[in-house]
């Protein structure tokens, strides 16, 4: 996903979520969406898990 937005968007992004949310807020806002990143994988991994298990 990350890799097709590369280095200038990927800064025009950031400049824009700094201009958005002030400094104070984007530590929160990182730690945020990086929690909801590790859910989601865990949830999907359990969910693999799970029906790897029910057809054995």
């Amino acid at each position: 996903m990350l890799s097709s937005i590369g280095i200038p968007g990927l800064i025009l992004i950031l400049v824009i979520a700094l201009v958005m949310f002030g400094p104070s807020k984007l530590p929160q806002i990182g730690r945020a969406f990086g929690d909801t990143i590790r859910e989601f994988k865990k949830s999907t991994k359990d969910v693999f898990e799970d029906e790897s298990h029910s057809k054995k």
